[in-house]
């Protein structure tokens, strides 16, 4: 549950609030546990809500996108370069992410959501979803090519 939380927020003091904060929802609220999830995943649920809410404050902004089908098809061309990845330096990658691309991201791939479940979770489009996922992708790939050449 930490590890959401810091995902989330990008924060380790903030993951830290936001999951005592989780557990203490979690056990004033028990008595609205429904049982139709499991109780990790109801867990879980309120940790994400409550991650969200703690990167709102910080006024996260997400960047509208009409015609997702456009930016697609603007890829760049792939480079044939190897690059030495680690977790570390994946991870320290995601962390350089701007908020909005960062959130988007760690729900879609790391958390296992799909675009219109992160649209609803977030209050904007599904085309803001997958525009935000597309472009986080890309600035990761920026980023990490960036820190293979300040390492040589």
């Amino acid at each position: 549950m930490y590890n959401i939380a810091y995902r989330i927020t990008n924060n380790e003091l903030d993951a830290e609030d936001v999951l005592q904060d989780s557990f203490v929802n979690a056990f004033k609220n028990i008595s609205s546990y429904r049982g139709t999830a499991s109780i990790g995943a109801w867990l879980k649920r309120i940790v994400i809500n409550n991650s969200l809410t703690a990167v709102r404050k910080r006024k996260v902004a997400f960047s509208p996108v009409e015609d997702y089908d456009e930016l697609a098809d603007s890829s760049e061309p792939e480079n044939d370069e190897m690059l030495y990845l680690n977790v570390d330096r994946i991870r320290n990658a995601i962390q350089l992410l701007p908020d909005g691309y960062r959130v988007v991201f760690s729900l879609y791939l790391m958390e296992g959501y799909d675009h219109k479940e992160i649209a609803s979770i977030l209050n904007i489009t599904e085309s803001t979803s997958k525009s935000q996922y597309n472009r986080s992708k890309k600035k990761l790939q920026k980023i990490l090519r960036e820190e293979v050449y300040y390492d040589e």
